[in-house]
């Protein structure tokens, strides 16, 4: 504690550091250690459920596992590497990249590993002259903070489907999030249901030295072929030597991603039809048999759904060890599964490439902010937030990487970064004028959120035909309806009219 000052006044006007918790160590949370300390707030405690940082790349270790997008681009800005062996990263080169650069800015140190949070209270308390958050761990321990930040990512809950007789498989069963390593694989008869990204990835890296593959598909799906190449030695030697290099691949991948699937998503039309030819020329070229081909055509606008970057899934499931199944599921028993037209497909192996849950965010951590206002209530599933970060009700509570924020086949490394400057922008505000808290205005939050709404129709995720998982309850996709650059330019420069700065703020909390 400084000493001299109350630790129970508000910190900005006390002249304190302000307490900051984090909650998820995944790329968010370490660049928020990272960014939070350079700019001057060093009073962090990051809670993390696990063992080591990593988030979705320590969760996900299936076969095939890589990143769509470009290494140069998915990179920290304040570490890019020099060392990525490929133009797109497999997965545990991205958790490696990550732990060390945890590593390099001891970003460890502020990480409380194993540590789940199970609620979060915005409150006032007799010893407290203004309101704090109270965390408290799943383990029972607890805490006070001025501010909350919540870097839990998107994707972070496995979804298991909805299917008759699905714990009755006496084969390996499991969840592509968590891939059961042991199980057997060479010469087995192997099932997957999905046919998502990550299906599509498991497919092409497995398909070859499983006995038989059977693909159950419910929804067809767009792909591209993913331009994937090895970087060699001299590249590397020479980004090490003259480490600015780095910056022209980075921008390059940048704006090319903003000019090519984020355009194409927010209705330019001459993108989305190259990007189409593409899919059917990639279809063409890699898919002889006619019925197959027919049967893997999608009948929906391309980018509707997230556009898959794969060069492995056709040919694989073109091969002679390999079955599309598109008739829906009826049931799974002991031996297999069953399908609506009779035919039962006798397995060793069952992976459930059967995606997460998009609305979950910070849940199932009960969050409450001011006069007991619950946060999952306040969702009833369909998030949504003010500049994807801030909510009308949660003070000094922010979110990285929440609802309503441009993702898709984009970096979210850039998107996180910018939401992190973003945030400390908010706290600077604080510091320089006194104030309590900080939160989103009822009417900036509503007319934001009508704004995107009214936006939304001009986009291809509404008006491609399809269904997705960016839909949520409300039946609109939970996306950010303009062009990506519009967003993080919203980032740099906060509207501060848009929130309402506090002084006083101790009538507002749940006792």
């Amino acid at each position: 504690m400084q000493e001299g000052i109350n630790a129970g006044a508000p910190w900005a006007s006390s002249g304190r550091q302000p307490k900051i918790a984090i909650v998820g160590a995944g790329m968010s949370g370490i660049a928020a250690v990272i960014k939070l300390r350079k700019a001057g707030y060093r009073n962090l405690t990051v809670y993390e459920k696990a063992d080591r940082v990593g988030g979705t790349w320590r969760e996900n270790t299936y076969p095939g596992l890589s990143c769509d997008i470009p290494s140069r681009w998915y990179s920290f800005r304040f570490a890019l590497n020099p060392e990525w062996t490929h133009r797109f990263s497999y997965g545990p080169e991205i958790q490696a990249y990550l732990e060390k650069v945890a590593r390099d800015f001891d970003v460890e140190s502020a990480i409380r590993f194993g540590t789940a949070v199970k609620s979060l209270d915005y409150v006032v308390l007799p010893s407290e002259e203004a309101p704090k958050w109270r965390l408290v761990t799943e383990g029972g321990e607890t805490s006070l903070y001025d501010v909350v930040i919540s870097a839990t990512g998107i994707l972070h809950q496995p979804v298991m489907p909805d299917i008759p007789g699905l714990t009755s498989f006496e084969g390996a069963i499991f969840h592509s999030a968590h891939w059961d390593h042991s199980a057997e694989l060479n010469g087995k008869r192997v099932g997957v249901i999905g046919t998502g990204s990550t299906a599509a990835q498991i497919i092409g890296d497995i398909t070859s030295r499983v006995g038989e593959m059977v693909v159950f598909q419910r929804t067809p799906q767009w792909m591209v072929p993913l331009p994937q190449t090895e970087y060699s030695p001299g590249l590397k030697r020479l980004l090490r030597f003259l480490p600015f290099l780095q910056w022209l691949p980075y921008f390059f991948y940048f704006f090319a991603g903003l000019r090519t699937f984020g355009a194409a998503t927010v209705g330019d039309k001459k993108m989305q039809e190259r990007i189409s030819q593409a899919c059917l020329t990639n279809l063409a070229q890699n898919v002889p048999d006619r019925d197959l081909r027919a049967r893997l055509t999608p009948d929906y606008q391309a980018a509707c759904k997230r556009l898959i970057l794969c060069s492995s899934f056709y040919p694989a499931i073109s091969s002679e060890n390999a079955e599309l199944v598109t008739e829906k599921i009826q049931e799974i028993d002991a031996k297999g599964v069953c399908t609506e037209d009779g035919q039962h497909y006798e397995l060793d192996v069952l992976v459930l490439a059967t995606g997460f849950d998009p609305s979950a965010f910070i849940l199932p951590t009960k969050v409450t902010g001011e006069k007991g206002l619950d946060l999952e209530e306040f969702w009833h599933r369909a998030p949504r937030a003010h500049r994807a970060v801030a909510m009308p009700g949660f003070p000094n509570f922010w979110m990285l990487e929440g609802p309503t924020g441009p993702v898709g086949n984009l970096s979210l490394i850039t998107i996180s970064e910018h939401q992190i400057d973003f945030v400390i922008q908010m706290l600077d505000k604080m510091k320089r004028d006194g104030h309590a808290a900080i939160s989103a205005r009822e009417e900036s939050y509503v007319g934001y959120n009508d704004a995107m709404r009214e936006a939304l129709p001009n986009t291809v995720w509404m008006s491609g035909g399809c269904t997705s998982w960016y839909m949520d309850d409300s039946g609109l996709p939970n996306l950010y309806p303009w062009a990506p650059g519009r967003y993080l330019k919203s980032m740099r420069r906060p509207k501060f009219e848009e929130f309402h700065l506090r002084d006083e703020v101790a009538a507002t909390a749940s006792a």
